[in-house]
């Protein structure tokens, strides 16, 4: 790979390929939404010769790897040009961040999984210190900012319209019907450890607070999302860069 996504794809394609060899060695139907150069559907075919790749994107000019057909879809505006339960691994990396509505996507990625099938999506971690602390002063978090009027350019970190925190995404993903949904990161940010240190005892005091305060007032929590509200101030959500959160359909 020679982009600057490449941590974000390595991981993504450990966590499929992890699943792929343990669910069986017959051939796997994969998707890849945002496929872009094909990067991630090479690095796949070279780690699992039997996983079979479809690529969607909205162009088909971006892709690199000879043979490999593109779906185009808009997915403001379309659905995934596919038929229900076609996929064993669908992955789609940083493209939720650029839609207008990620979760008619999730519940699309849903329809188009077959039982049993994982899920892969990535977003940039709008929880990490390094975001919130922007956020604070700024008013806007990590890979997000103004955005001008009539923008033309939709798909670089211009078209960023839809920050979505950890929770959120876990929460479309079990809405749809996913279960067993996991939070991984790409990587830490070294550069968050002095801020750490200034605010970690002020997040862990305040945050269990709130959270006790939505437990027993609001009624906001329980068990089918307490360990997803967990997660919004672990080391791992506090220091990641991007997070990368996976899936499995029943």
């Amino acid at each position: 790979m020679k982009l600057s996504t490449d941590l974000i794809l390595n991981k993504a394609v450990e966590i499929a390929t992890t699943h792929v060899n343990e669910a069986s060695s017959r051939e796997v139907a994969h998707l890849d939404i945002g496929s872009g150069t094909g990067a991630l559907i090479e690095s796949l075919r070279v780690l699992n010769p039997n996983i079979r790749s479809s690529a969607c994107d909205y162009t088909q000019s971006l892709m690199a790897l000879p043979g490999q057909k593109v779906d185009v879809a808009n997915l403001n505006t379309d659905g995934l040009p596919y038929p229900a339960e076609a996929f064993d691994l669908v992955t789609c990396t940083e493209v939720i961040e650029h839609l207008e509505n990620y979760r008619k996507l999730v519940r699309d990625v849903f329809r188009v999984v077959k039982p049993g099938g994982l899920v892969i999506f990535t977003t940039p971690n709008v929880l990490s210190l390094q975001s919130r602390v922007r956020n604070l002063f700024f008013g806007f978090a990590n890979l997000f900012g103004p955005l001008p009027v009539a923008r033309q350019e939709t798909f670089s970190t211009t078209g960023h319209i839809t920050p979505i925190s950890y929770f959120y995404l876990a929460h479309a993903l079990a809405e749809s019907g996913f279960r067993d949904i996991s939070l991984a990161i790409d990587k830490p940010q070294r550069s968050a450890l002095p801020k750490l240190l200034i605010f970690w005892p002020l997040i862990a005091l305040f945050g269990s607070l709130a959270k006790g305060r939505e437990v027993r007032k609001y009624k906001t929590v329980d068990a089918s999302n307490e360990y997803v509200v967990d997660a919004m101030n672990s080391l791992p959500m506090l220091l990641g860069r991007t997070i990368v959160v996976s899936a499995k359909k029943p």
